[in-house]
């Protein structure tokens, strides 16, 4: 996968421009990993900031779009194709630095596109 290509909704994951996604599950191929809390569409930025609950102690991260393998609206669920283990090592979303930083999202296409 290119690294643009992370940032970009596949066709066939469901996506609707402007459909909100804050409050959706989030399932990885062996379970669920928290709900969605913050999600941006962006052009080649798009992601999903989840909380991870209790599951690994609050922690948020980031998910950038290319990872969601299918958005079920019916079930508000979103389906990435990463595992748990993937995701909980994943680097943990910092606000602060999302919101200062411009490169901030290049770690996101490092950690994701080496798996």
């Amino acid at each position: 996968m290119t690294e643009e290509a992370f940032w970009v909704y596949h066709p066939t994951a469901g996506h609707q421009t402007g459909l909100d996604l804050v409050g959706y599950k989030v399932e990885a191929t062996d379970g669920s990993i928290g709900k969605v809390d913050k999600h941006s569409d962006a052009v080649d930025a798009s992601h999903l900031v989840v909380d991870t609950g209790v599951w690994i102690f609050g922690k948020h991260v980031l998910l950038p779009a290319g990872i969601i393998q299918r958005i079920d609206t019916a079930e508000k669920t979103v389906y990435v194709n990463r595992t748990k283990e993937q995701i909980k090592d994943a680097p943990e979303f910092d606000e602060i630095k999302y919101t200062g930083e411009p490169a901030y999202l290049d770690q996101y296409s490092r950690y994701y596109g080496h798996m």
